[in-house]
């Protein structure tokens, strides 16, 4: 990757995803009931969120400080004095990942959290992030992603993927990161900010038969209903036992080629997938090799603000197989 054309985002992406996790490994080791909230869909929120985000926005805006972003948290429910508790512990941990960069305010970490609440669209240049996909993983202790991408003009033109649980390259210790340019490839390195890894080349397998294939999914039922993926399996003759996984370390899993198909099967009539839940993962995987689109095999649109608004469901393979797992998609979800 030494002829990158995206150096600065590369840059500005691996210091911002490694500081990111940072932070939530150490959120992480010292989490306790009282570090979480109920956002209005249920889902919890923890301070490793809204610290991630302040980090990776801090950096960006350091970077690229014209470049809007599209993130999933807001400061409001920090604001509120009865998460005082709450907002001391976020600003604690961003002050400390940031230490080396310069001391960091309440009001500070508060903006940069906020920063985080672009819109998007088809048109100009925006980032997207998740600061931890995978929140239920991460309260488990299993997997979950900081996930980042570089959208231009609704295409996604770079990804990085920071998986903390997942073992990097070279049995350098668990944490792995993934990033990906558009017509330049994907690549991953062990997840460490400080000093330099060299950069390995990532590809999805070369399983042609779909019966060969094995396939992940959500751990979660409510993310992909779990019984039709039973029925898709059927139909393809798969026999392996699905490998469940929060996040999109599960792009992570078919991009470098230990599974070959992840489905995300909708789960009721009018959802509509969230962009940061998908665009650092999709480009990771079509640069390896493989191929992304929704259950209809549309291509995913990254162009319509903060949700997927013109396609249903996703399919990600090692594309070699993939028009036969649309198909076997399209029998199941239409009978």
């Amino acid at each position: 990757m030494t002829t990158h054309e995206r150096t600065a985002e590369l840059a500005a992406a691996i210091e911002a995803v490694s500081r990111a996790a940072q932070v939530t490994q150490a959120v992480q080791r010292e989490l306790v009931t009282a570090d979480t909230l109920t956002k209005k869909d249920r889902s919890p929120v923890t301070v490793a969120d809204f610290a991630s985000q302040a980090v990776v926005c801090e950096t960006l805006q350091r970077h690229f400080a014209n470049d809007p972003v599209v993130g999933e948290e807001d400061a409001a429910e920090l604001r509120d004095e009865a998460n005082e508790p709450l907002r001391a512990s976020v600003v604690e941990h961003v002050q400390r990942a940031l230490a080396d960069i310069a001391p960091a305010t309440e009001a500070q970490v508060l903006s940069w959290i906020d920063r985080g609440h672009a819109e998007g669209g088809a048109k100009g240049r925006f980032w997207t992030l998740d600061p931890i996909d995978g929140t239920k993983g991460f309260l488990r202790g299993e997997q979950y992603a900081i996930a980042l991408a570089l959208i231009e003009d609704g295409e996604i033109v770079f990804g990085a993927l920071g998986c903390p649980n997942l073992p990097s390259p070279a049995d350098e210790g668990e944490g792995l990161l993934i990033v990906a340019s558009r017509g330049d490839g994907t690549w991953m390195t062990p997840l460490i900010f400080e000093g330099e890894s060299e950069l390995q080349p990532v590809h999805v397998s070369d399983i042609a038969a779909a019966a060969d294939a094995n396939f992940c999914e959500s751990v979660e039922s409510g993310h992909s209903d779990q019984d039709q993926s039973v029925q898709i399996a059927k139909k393809l003759g798969i026999t392996a036992e699905p490998v469940r996984m929060d996040s999109q370390a599960k792009y992570a899993t078919v991009a470098g080629g230990s599974a070959a198909i992840y489905l995300r099967l909708p789960t009721r009539p009018g959802y509509r997938e969230k962009i940061w839940d998908h665009a650092a993962g999709v480009i990771a995987v079509e640069e390896a090799g493989g191929k992304v689109t929704d259950v209809a095999g549309k291509p995913l649109e990254f162009g319509h603000g903060r949700q997927l608004e013109a396609n249903r469901g996703v399919i990600a393979t090692n594309g070699r197989i993939h028009d036969a797992v649309v198909a076997a998609v399209r029998d199941v979800l239409e009978s």
